[in-house]
């Protein structure tokens, strides 16, 4: 009877730009009646997903059950963030039905089911099941997944890097996930999603649901009520980190940049494209305003994909453009990037 009271938490994983926060908002309106709660991580100090998903709040998720924490890996801060943050969730006057995590792209999963057996909250609530978001198109390109004869090939040069953080993170999140969905299928089309599909199964140690998702459209009864208990799952989710007490984020950084009020948005869009060729920038995301128009713009961008639309009025919000953007450590080049964006 204690596990039935228990409140169920799914946990949303993936890759940088994989489609957490359009899965969730499409949660969020597609709920079946059930009253949710989401917790959004986010890499860097601006936060930029939660505000997307409150702007889709309702009366199953209002703008207060959408909790965010920003500048930090929940599961390197569990104590100081994600502890309290939980206990803040269960403690509203409504209990959710169901809690969400959206983890920021670069959040190793397993850290995180571990504190799920906190003292403070292992009798309240339970991990309902981890999912795991790939962009089929890149994966389908072998971007995020290493190719074994190459590494094999390269062993001998003792100067090869032979596994990339970027490939970790893709291999980790893999690894820990009760279904894995294939997002961008319209873009990787039937031969890309099949080659996705393969370079995944080749990651997973056991057998799980691979599904193709365009634009976070899912029906919430497949993702939900899992029952999976994953926290009490742990020995079959293995991860690259196993054994250690924390990992490190060092590897990535991010820049935010304030842009005043653009004029062109195809030149806007060309200057991000052109970073992420020429400074290896991985991830932007953020709200522009554009000359004469009363909507703000939410731009997002993979690599050089840029997708942006306009999604409300800025109304007594002031009309101020900002992108947050992320690359590797060793790449980010706060100077250029703002040369590049004319700032």
């Amino acid at each position: 009877m204690n596990a039935l009271a228990k409140v169920p938490v799914t946990v949303v994983t993936g890759f940088l730009g994989s489609g957490k926060t359009t899965l969730i908002r499409h949660l969020i309106t597609n709920a079946n009646g059930k009253k949710l709660a989401v917790l959004v991580n986010e890499f860097g100090s601006e936060g930029v997903d939660g505000e997307i998903l409150k702007s889709c709040a309702d009366a199953n998720c209002p703008a207060e059950n959408i909790v965010e924490l920003a500048n930090g890996c929940i599961c390197c801060t569990v104590a100081d963030d994600f502890i309290p943050a939980m206990e803040q969730l269960l403690s509203r006057r409504v209990k959710p039905d169901h809690i969400l995590i959206e983890t920021s792209g670069l959040a190793l999963p397993k850290p995180l089911l571990k504190a799920f057996d906190w003292p403070e909250i292992r009798s309240r609530i339970t991990v309902d099941g981890v999912i795991a978001l790939a962009d089929a198109e890149a994966v389908a390109a072998g971007r995020f997944a290493p190719d074994p004869a190459a590494l094999e090939a390269q062993r001998a040069d003792e100067n090869v890097d032979h596994e990339t953080p970027l490939s970790e993170v893709f291999e980790d999140q893999i690894a820990c996930a009760d279904i894995v969905l294939l997002t961008k299928a319209d873009l990787a089309g039937t031969e890309g999603l099949e080659a996705a599909k393969a370079v995944i199964a080749a990651e997973m140690q056991r057998r799980v649901p691979m599904l193709p998702v365009v634009d976070g459209a899912v029906d919430a009864r497949v993702i939900l009520g899992l029952e999976a208990a994953a926290e009490d799952d742990l020995a079959a989710r293995p991860s690259h980190h196993d054994g250690e007490e924390e990992h490190e984020h060092n590897d990535f950084a991010s820049v935010v940049v304030e842009l005043p009020e653009v004029g062109d948005l195809d030149a806007l869009v060309a200057s991000i494209q052109g970073l992420a060729r020429e400074q290896n920038v991985l991830r932007a995301k953020g709200y522009i305003a554009v000359a004469g128009k009363p909507m703000r713009l939410l731009l997002q961008s993979v690599g050089e994909r840029v997708r942006h639309q306009f999604d409300m009025p800025w109304d007594a919000r002031p009309r101020q453009s900002k992108l947050l953007l992320i690359g590797e450590h060793d790449d980010i080049d706060e100077a250029a990037i703002r040369a590049g964006l004319g700032v």
